[in-house]
This record gives C-alpha cells, structure tokens and sequence, in this order.
C-alpha cells in the first residue's frame, strides 16, 4: 500500500493541482458521452435517421457510415463543451488557490503528497447559504492512487475542520456522471437531499442533472 500524507496547500502546488484536476474531470467525457446518448430523444433521431437513410439508399452502408460520423461529431461536440467547463473552473476559484482558500474565514484547501507527488486534492469554502455550512469541492485522487481510501481520507478531513470550526454541516454538489464519488460520499456519512437539472437550455436537453449532498455535524454532548 502506496505511504501517503495530507498537508495544507503551497504555493509550489499550484501547477500539480490544476493539472490534476483538468486530468480528473476529462475522465467524464466518456460518461457524458454515453448519459447524452441514452436520452430518448437522442435515441429517437438516430433511429428515425438510421431508417430513413436504409430505405432510402437500400443500402446498409450509408446508415452504418452516417450514424458513426454523427457519433464522432457528437463526440467532439461534448468534448469541447466539457473542455470549456474545466476551463471555467481553473480561470474561477483554481485560478488564485491561495487567494480563494487560503486567505479567509471557513477556507481550506488541502493536497496529497505520496512519492513525491500531488496525487488527490480537496477544499472547503463557505457555502453562502448559511452561516454555519461550509461546502466541500474539489475533491480529486489520481487513478493510480485511488482504491486505497484517499477520498475517503479527504472527505473526513474537512469534516473535522469544519467541526473544528463549529460549523454544523457540510454540503458538496456532484454530477449525474460521478457515480464513484457519490459512493465514497455516501460512505462517509453524506446524504443526498435534492437533486435538480441543470437550468440551462443545455441542461434541460441532455438532462443534465446535480445532486446535492450534505453531512450534518451533530454537537458534542
């Protein structure tokens, strides 16, 4: 079992960090992919054009040819617009670490070093909901670090220092595609309260859906 520890963010981090999260997030785009292409909708246009084509041409090979051009097309399509999300990210919160994290009340952002590496990151931050809940975001463990409980380890590290604090929940956000993530939240003591669709025309189309997730800190008796 690869030896690991988890230390407070420095600024010598901060090329490791993003390269870690950009790697971390393009390993949804397959994801995507396939949740965009189980919409009916989708099902039903490809269908209705794989048809058409058939009878059409009264040939098997232009609707085979043509559904996997429109496939790699669509592959591209989202490729770039989840390209264009992580680019939000790193020119948002990750785009200043110390400044966003490390610098205010309720803030942290926390790496993990193993073989002389930052192989898994996380932070908290004020949610701005409530005064006493902190949200945990930017959790990300390397693929060949993950399984040795990691995430796990992070999870509970902020919500020690938000017990610490005396902050009384913790709230995170993940996304339709992050199965493997919710099953380490909900390992930890995280639980689902809502969940909705993103509000975007985007959002609506594909189904693009958030849930949300909160772990309540009871006070010590």
């Amino acid at each position: 079992m690869a030896e690991y520890k988890i230390r407070a963010y420095k600024d010598s981090d901060y090329d490791a960090v993003r390269a870690l999260f950009s790697h971390g997030m393009s390993e949804y785009v397959p994801g995507v992919c396939m949740h965009v292409l189980k919409q009916p909708w989708v099902l039903f246009v490809m269908t209705c054009l794989f048809l058409s084509l058939l009878f059409s041409s009264k040939s098997l090979i232009l609707p085979v040819l043509a559904l996997t051009l429109l496939l790699a097309l669509g592959r591209q399509v989202l490729g770039y617009c989840w390209n264009l999300y992580i680019d939000h990210c790193l020119n948002e919160d990750l785009l200043d670490i110390r400044k966003t994290y490390m610098e205010s009340k309720g803030s942290h952002f926390w790496v993990v070093e193993a073989e002389d590496s930052v192989v898994g990151t996380v932070a908290v931050k004020p949610s701005g909901d409530r005064n006493d809940e902190l949200i945990l975001k930017r959790l990300s463990v390397r693929k060949d670090f993950r399984g040795l409980g990691i995430a796990k380890a992070l999870s509970r590290e902020v919500i020690g220092f938000a017990r610490r604090g005396g902050y009384r929940s913790v709230v995170l956000n993940t996304l339709m595609v992050q199965r493997e993530a919710q099953a380490v939240y909900e390992s930890v003591g995280f639980k689902k309260y809502t969940e909705f669709v993103l509000p975007t025309v985007y959002g609506r189309l594909v189904n693009f859906t958030i849930s949300k997730y909160r772990y309540e800190i009871l006070p010590v008796s």
